[in-house]
């Protein structure tokens, strides 16, 4: 069965775009960019990171979990995973989450 790499592959777009959503709701409100620095020298971005590898982590566990016995197309994970790191990706272009900044 190819569900535990199709649950790796998705499970790595998810990080991404948690990484893309966390990246602009910092930049949306400065309580949640306060509350994102968790390390004074690195500011927010600590936050950010350490959010984005806990989402990540913990949707490969549920996914292997849910797909570990089912077949699932690897090609289809690899469509879901792209859409979802372009959605990610775009998150953290700052043309794009300086549209939400806090002002």
């Amino acid at each position: 069965p190819e569900g535990p790499i199709s649950a790796a592959i998705i499970a790595g777009g998810i990080g991404a775009l948690a990484l893309g959503v966390v990246t602009t709701l910092a930049e949306a409100s400065t309580r949640v960019a306060d509350g994102l620095e968790w390390s004074k020298r690195v500011g927010p971005l600590s936050g950010k990171t350490i959010v984005a590898v806990i989402v990540w982590l913990l949707a490969w566990c549920v996914l292997h979990l849910v797909y570990r016995n089912r077949p699932f197309e690897t090609r289809r994970a690899l469509i879901i995973a792209l859409v979802l790191i372009a959605l990610g990706v775009l998150g953290t272009f700052p043309e794009f989450f300086q549209l939400f900044a806090a002002e």
